[in-house]
Protein backbone atom coordinates (compact mmCIF):
# COMPACT_ATOMS: atom_id res chain seq x y z
CA UNK A 1 0.00 0.00 0.00
CA UNK A 2 1.64 3.56 -0.84
CA UNK A 3 2.93 5.36 1.52
CA UNK A 4 2.93 2.23 4.23
CA UNK A 5 5.50 -0.10 5.71
CA UNK A 6 5.69 -3.01 7.65
CA UNK A 7 6.28 -2.52 11.15
CA UNK A 8 9.08 -4.89 10.68
CA UNK A 9 11.06 -3.22 7.99
CA UNK A 10 10.45 0.23 9.77
CA UNK A 11 14.47 0.77 10.54
CA UNK A 12 14.85 1.37 14.24
CA UNK A 13 11.88 0.79 16.78
CA UNK A 14 11.56 1.03 20.42
CA UNK A 15 8.99 -1.94 21.38
CA UNK A 16 8.35 -1.19 25.04
CA UNK A 17 6.88 -3.91 26.88
CA UNK A 18 4.50 -2.84 30.35
CA UNK A 19 2.35 -5.08 32.37
CA UNK A 20 0.13 -3.90 34.94
CA UNK A 21 -0.47 0.13 35.20
CA UNK A 22 -1.13 0.39 39.44
CA UNK A 23 -0.33 -2.87 40.61
CA UNK A 24 1.73 -3.86 43.56
CA UNK A 25 5.25 -6.17 41.66
CA UNK A 26 8.31 -5.14 40.48
CA UNK A 27 6.62 -4.87 36.77
CA UNK A 28 3.91 -2.75 37.88
CA UNK A 29 4.39 0.86 37.03
CA UNK A 30 2.49 3.45 38.88
CA UNK A 31 -0.31 5.30 36.93
CA UNK A 32 1.05 8.74 37.64
CA UNK A 33 4.59 7.83 36.03
CA UNK A 34 2.69 6.06 33.07
CA UNK A 35 1.14 9.57 32.62
CA UNK A 36 4.57 10.75 32.69
CA UNK A 37 6.24 8.84 30.17
CA UNK A 38 3.23 9.00 27.74
CA UNK A 39 4.02 12.68 28.29
CA UNK A 40 6.97 12.41 27.30
CA UNK A 41 6.84 10.74 24.30
CA UNK A 42 4.35 12.83 23.35
CA UNK A 43 6.65 16.15 23.83
CA UNK A 44 9.25 14.45 21.79
CA UNK A 45 7.51 13.95 18.61
CA UNK A 46 7.19 10.11 18.86
CA UNK A 47 4.08 8.40 17.31
CA UNK A 48 3.33 4.84 18.35
CA UNK A 49 2.46 2.29 16.23
CA UNK A 50 0.36 -0.93 16.30
CA UNK A 51 2.65 -3.85 16.37
CA UNK A 52 1.33 -5.73 14.24
CA UNK A 53 -0.36 -5.07 10.43
CA UNK A 54 1.18 -2.61 8.22
CA UNK A 55 0.77 1.56 9.46
CA UNK A 56 2.01 5.13 7.81
CA UNK A 57 5.57 6.15 8.08
CA UNK A 58 6.54 7.24 11.26
CA UNK A 59 9.66 10.61 12.02
CA UNK A 60 9.91 9.05 15.63
CA UNK A 61 7.96 5.90 15.74
CA UNK A 62 7.67 3.65 18.90
CA UNK A 63 5.40 0.60 19.66
CA UNK A 64 3.27 0.27 23.42
CA UNK A 65 2.74 -3.12 24.56
CA UNK A 66 1.05 -4.52 27.46
CA UNK A 67 1.51 -8.55 28.38
CA UNK A 68 -1.28 -10.76 29.94
CA UNK A 69 -4.41 -8.23 29.93
CA UNK A 70 -4.79 -6.72 33.53
CA UNK A 71 -7.80 -4.86 34.06
CA UNK A 72 -5.64 -1.71 34.85
CA UNK A 73 -5.27 -1.27 31.45
CA UNK A 74 -8.86 -0.36 31.20
CA UNK A 75 -8.76 1.72 34.28
CA UNK A 76 -5.63 3.95 34.22
CA UNK A 77 -4.08 3.45 30.78
CA UNK A 78 -6.62 3.68 27.94
CA UNK A 79 -7.50 7.36 29.33
CA UNK A 80 -3.83 8.49 29.18
CA UNK A 81 -3.61 7.10 25.91
CA UNK A 82 -6.96 8.73 24.23
CA UNK A 83 -5.75 11.41 25.79
CA UNK A 84 -2.93 11.87 23.34
CA UNK A 85 -4.10 10.02 20.57
CA UNK A 86 -2.09 7.25 21.13
CA UNK A 87 -2.73 3.44 19.91
CA UNK A 88 -1.17 0.32 21.60
CA UNK A 89 -1.23 -3.33 21.88
CA UNK A 90 -2.55 -5.16 24.19
CA UNK A 91 -1.46 -9.20 24.34
CA UNK A 92 -4.01 -11.24 26.22
CA UNK A 93 -4.19 -14.65 27.85
CA UNK A 94 -7.42 -15.57 26.91
CA UNK A 95 -7.03 -18.39 29.87
CA UNK A 96 -6.40 -15.12 32.41
CA UNK A 97 -9.77 -13.39 31.75
CA UNK A 98 -11.90 -12.64 34.24
CA UNK A 99 -14.89 -13.97 32.61
CA UNK A 100 -13.31 -17.21 30.95
CA UNK A 101 -15.68 -19.38 32.28
CA UNK A 102 -15.25 -23.02 31.05
CA UNK A 103 -12.02 -21.82 29.30
CA UNK A 104 -10.36 -20.44 32.46
CA UNK A 105 -7.03 -21.91 32.56
CA UNK A 106 -3.84 -21.18 34.44
CA UNK A 107 -3.41 -19.11 37.44
CA UNK A 108 -3.59 -15.14 36.98
CA UNK A 109 -1.46 -12.81 39.04
CA UNK A 110 -3.73 -10.34 39.35
CA UNK A 111 -7.13 -8.43 37.96
CA UNK A 112 -7.63 -9.07 34.38
CA UNK A 113 -9.56 -7.57 31.52
CA UNK A 114 -13.51 -9.40 31.07
CA UNK A 115 -14.32 -10.28 27.63
CA UNK A 116 -16.72 -6.79 27.45
CA UNK A 117 -13.56 -4.76 28.19
CA UNK A 118 -11.27 -6.71 26.05
CA UNK A 119 -14.22 -5.67 23.14
CA UNK A 120 -14.45 -1.87 24.34
CA UNK A 121 -10.39 -1.92 23.63
CA UNK A 122 -10.42 -3.26 20.43
CA UNK A 123 -12.93 -0.57 19.62
CA UNK A 124 -11.03 1.67 20.91
CA UNK A 125 -8.11 1.23 18.56
CA UNK A 126 -5.77 -0.81 20.55
CA UNK A 127 -4.64 -3.46 18.84
CA UNK A 128 -5.42 -6.57 21.20
CA UNK A 129 -2.83 -9.79 20.77
CA UNK A 130 -2.61 -13.35 22.02
CA UNK A 131 -0.25 -14.43 24.85
CA UNK A 132 -0.26 -17.88 25.10
CA UNK A 133 -4.33 -19.38 26.70
CA UNK A 134 -3.01 -20.06 30.05
CA UNK A 135 0.49 -18.59 29.73
CA UNK A 136 2.46 -21.94 29.78
CA UNK A 137 6.23 -21.54 28.98
CA UNK A 138 5.84 -22.63 25.66
CA UNK A 139 9.57 -23.69 24.82
CA UNK A 140 8.93 -26.21 27.31
CA UNK A 141 5.73 -27.78 25.80
CA UNK A 142 5.98 -30.45 23.55
CA UNK A 143 3.79 -30.19 20.10
CA UNK A 144 0.58 -31.33 20.85
CA UNK A 145 0.00 -29.12 24.06
CA UNK A 146 2.39 -26.27 22.23
CA UNK A 147 0.04 -26.21 19.11
CA UNK A 148 -3.02 -26.00 21.78
CA UNK A 149 -1.47 -22.97 23.68
CA UNK A 150 -0.84 -21.39 20.26
CA UNK A 151 -4.47 -22.34 18.29
CA UNK A 152 -6.66 -21.56 21.27
CA UNK A 153 -6.11 -18.45 22.04
CA UNK A 154 -6.29 -16.83 18.70
CA UNK A 155 -9.07 -18.59 17.84
CA UNK A 156 -11.18 -17.48 21.22
CA UNK A 157 -10.20 -13.32 20.34
CA UNK A 158 -10.97 -13.84 16.58
CA UNK A 159 -14.14 -15.19 17.47
CA UNK A 160 -15.37 -12.68 20.36
CA UNK A 161 -13.09 -9.79 18.75
CA UNK A 162 -14.29 -10.53 14.86
CA UNK A 163 -11.03 -9.47 13.37
CA UNK A 164 -7.82 -11.11 12.34
CA UNK A 165 -5.07 -11.64 15.41
CA UNK A 166 -1.82 -11.62 13.56
CA UNK A 167 0.54 -10.75 16.50
CA UNK A 168 1.09 -12.51 19.51
CA UNK A 169 4.03 -12.29 22.80
CA UNK A 170 5.69 -15.06 24.29
CA UNK A 171 4.73 -15.85 27.78
CA UNK A 172 7.61 -15.03 30.08
CA UNK A 173 9.36 -14.54 26.86
CA UNK A 174 10.60 -17.84 26.35
CA UNK A 175 10.50 -19.73 22.52
CA UNK A 176 13.12 -21.08 20.75
CA UNK A 177 13.24 -22.05 17.49
CA UNK A 178 11.17 -24.94 17.70
CA UNK A 179 8.35 -22.68 19.51
CA UNK A 180 8.58 -19.70 16.52
CA UNK A 181 8.21 -22.28 13.61
CA UNK A 182 4.74 -23.12 15.24
CA UNK A 183 3.60 -19.75 15.98
CA UNK A 184 4.28 -19.37 12.07
CA UNK A 185 2.33 -22.37 10.97
CA UNK A 186 -0.46 -21.25 13.48
CA UNK A 187 -1.20 -17.82 11.55
CA UNK A 188 0.78 -15.31 13.00
CA UNK A 189 3.05 -12.74 11.29
CA UNK A 190 4.86 -11.33 14.24
CA UNK A 191 5.67 -11.99 17.37
CA UNK A 192 7.30 -10.21 20.76
CA UNK A 193 9.99 -11.80 22.76
CA UNK A 194 11.89 -9.44 25.41
CA UNK A 195 15.66 -9.25 25.32
CA UNK A 196 15.68 -5.75 26.19
CA UNK A 197 17.02 -3.63 23.06
CA UNK A 198 15.91 -1.74 20.05
CA UNK A 199 13.90 -3.28 17.13
CA UNK A 200 15.60 -3.25 13.87
CA UNK A 201 15.28 -4.54 10.35
CA UNK A 202 17.88 -7.67 11.20
CA UNK A 203 15.74 -8.91 13.81
CA UNK A 204 13.64 -11.93 13.42
CA UNK A 205 10.13 -10.55 13.10
CA UNK A 206 9.05 -13.96 15.29
CA UNK A 207 11.60 -12.77 17.86
CA UNK A 208 11.29 -9.41 17.76
CA UNK A 209 12.67 -7.33 21.02
CA UNK A 210 11.26 -5.09 23.45
CA UNK A 211 12.49 -2.94 26.04
CA UNK A 212 10.88 -3.61 30.37
CA UNK A 213 9.33 -0.42 31.40
CA UNK A 214 9.51 -1.59 35.49
CA UNK A 215 7.91 -0.39 38.19
CA UNK A 216 11.44 1.57 39.16
CA UNK A 217 11.90 2.74 35.72
CA UNK A 218 12.62 6.82 36.31
CA UNK A 219 11.91 9.27 33.71
CA UNK A 220 15.37 9.49 32.74
CA UNK A 221 15.62 5.45 32.45
CA UNK A 222 12.79 5.72 30.07
CA UNK A 223 14.55 7.77 27.76
CA UNK A 224 17.64 5.50 28.12
CA UNK A 225 15.25 2.60 27.48
CA UNK A 226 14.20 4.30 24.09
CA UNK A 227 17.49 4.40 22.71
CA UNK A 228 18.19 0.82 23.63
CA UNK A 229 20.68 1.55 26.29
CA UNK A 230 20.97 0.66 30.14
CA UNK A 231 20.44 -3.42 29.51
CA UNK A 232 23.73 -4.64 29.47
CA UNK A 233 22.89 -7.46 32.45
CA UNK A 234 19.92 -8.36 31.31
CA UNK A 235 20.98 -9.00 28.06
CA UNK A 236 23.57 -10.96 29.11
CA UNK A 237 21.16 -12.87 31.64
CA UNK A 238 19.14 -13.67 28.81
CA UNK A 239 21.60 -15.15 26.63
CA UNK A 240 22.52 -17.30 29.39
CA UNK A 241 19.08 -18.09 30.05
CA UNK A 242 18.15 -19.12 26.74
CA UNK A 243 21.13 -21.65 26.53
CA UNK A 244 19.57 -23.15 29.90
CA UNK A 245 16.09 -23.45 28.42
CA UNK A 246 17.11 -25.42 25.51
CA UNK A 247 19.10 -28.13 27.76
CA UNK A 248 16.13 -28.52 30.04
CA UNK A 249 13.74 -29.04 27.07
CA UNK A 250 16.39 -31.53 25.78
CA UNK A 251 16.36 -33.27 29.50
CA UNK A 252 12.15 -33.57 29.31
CA UNK A 253 12.38 -35.18 25.74
CA UNK A 254 14.74 -37.66 27.37
CA UNK A 255 12.23 -38.54 30.29
CA UNK A 256 9.93 -38.46 27.76
CA UNK A 257 7.66 -35.46 29.78
CA UNK A 258 7.99 -33.42 26.79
Amino acid sequence: MSGERSLRTAGPVPVLMYHSIGGADRLAVRPGAFAEQMAYLKDGGFTPLPFGGRTRRARRPVVITFDDGYADFHEHALPVLERHGFTATVFVTTGWLDDAGPYAAGSPLGRMLTWAQTEEIAAAGVEVGAHGHSHAQLDQLGGPALREELHRSRELLQQRLGRPVRAMAYPYGYSSARVRREVRACGYTAACAVANAVMTERHDPFAVPRVTVRAGTSLEGFGRALEGRGFGVDHALTKGYAVVRRSRYAARRLRGVA
